[in-house]
């Protein structure tokens, strides 16, 4: 009789099926692989060599089979452990964006925190004022001047200061722009603005007079958390009763006012974000202004503003197209005469061979 197949784990052999003895060396168990390692079910036998775990002897004895093995659906993973149920993460939805508003809706101001550090230097600026010190009304040599726009600087009385270009108009912010109301060179980068030369030309003024504002140029920055956006004035000096900040959930509104200078610091930008201005709140300090803003949503803000389109306003100039039909009389051919008429000379005309 023909010698059959043993299909036992682990032995392989071939067998007379008249003489199945006990002589079956197998596993009963089924491979499994687990952290690189290879080994049975049925016995602690393993190995982290493939060639080593196909050449483990058996652990039981019996008899040969030639039945092949149901094959285990899963060889891998921690056998010594009970099978636990399969979690299935579900994550929460995606919330859907907010509505954005307009830019122009209604601001509210915030009511400052005013560190003592800023008033300390107020109260010393009103001492100044009161005391009349002569001292800050000499020009000092650095002193810039103090028309809109110039970069003069004085130097001594010896030096002409009759080239000084500057704007003789007034700062405009409207709707995210910045320009002089003299010339309307209209911009969204504050920098930009203040780097637009005059428009006109005289003398360099080395003190502000009383009523006019001028322009302070200050830095400001920004940072963000998880739940917050917080945006820092850095600047010195500056009068927490007039300065203020208006905020609505897109738009931020800073001023600023620097009594010595005669000036201020103005800023309007359009927030990338939401904010929640109930949940906002401003700080004065003596020498930063700091805006905290609550996210309205959750996320990183990839920048603090957007910049906002310049629409330039295109005057269409009106052609007038004069009507000459009106300017020429009408003609009618019917009201010509056309019969050819005789002519004769007059008796002056005339000489002796004609009469």
């Amino acid at each position: 009789m023909a010698l059959k197949q043993c299909y036992n784990r682990g032995c392989g052999k071939e067998y007379d099926p008249r003489k199945n003895l006990d002589d079956c060396i197998f596993h009963p168990g089924a491979p499994y692989f687990h952290d690189a390692y290879k080994g049975w079910t049925c016995c602690q036998n393993k190995s982290t060599d493939f060639t080593t775990f196909l050449n483990m002897k058996g652990c039981t004895q019996g008899k040969h089979s030639n039945v092949k093995p149901i094959e285990p659906e899963k060889i891998t993973g921690n056998l010594t452990k009970e099978d636990s149920p399969e979690v299935v993460e579900v994550r929460a939805p995606i919330a859907e964006a907010l509505p954005r508003p307009s830019f122009t809706t209604a601001m509210k101001r915030l009511t400052p925190t005013v560190a003592g550090s800023l008033k300390d230097q107020l109260k010393q600026m009103e001492k100044i004022a009161v005391n009349g010190d002569s001292a800050c009304k000499e020009v000092r040599i650095g002193e810039s001047c103090k028309n809109n726009g110039c970069k003069n600087t004085y130097q001594g009385e010896d030096v002409e200061y009759n080239n000084c270009k500057y704007h003789p108009g007034i700062p405009v912010f409207h709707e995210g722009l910045k320009y002089w109301s003299c010339c309307e060179r209209k911009t969204t980068e504050f920098q930009q603005f203040l780097d637009q030369e005059g428009c006109a030309i005289g003398t360099c003024a080395w003190v502000r007079e009383d009523g006019k504002e001028g322009v302070v140029n200050c830095r400001y920055d920004w940072h963000q958390t998880a739940t917050h956006v917080t945006v820092a004035i850095y600047a010195k000096k500056y009068d927490p009763n007039v300065s203020y900040v208006e905020l609505n959930p897109i738009r931020l509104k800073a001023h600023l006012f620097f009594p010595q200078e005669k000036g201020s610091f103005n800023l309007d930008i359009e927030l990338k974000g939401l904010v929640t201005v109930e949940e906002s709140s401003c700080g004065m300090y003596g020498t930063k202004t700091e805006i905290k803003m609550k996210k309205a949503e959750s996320g990183s803000w990839q920048k603090l503003e957007v910049p906002r389109v310049i629409q330039e306003e295109v005057k269409k100039e009106e052609i007038i197209v004069e009507d000459t039909n009106s300017k020429v009389d009408a003609l009618d051919l019917d009201d010509l005469d056309l019969t050819p008429q005789r002519y004769e000379l007059s008796n002056d005309a005339r000489t002796s061979k004609y009469m």
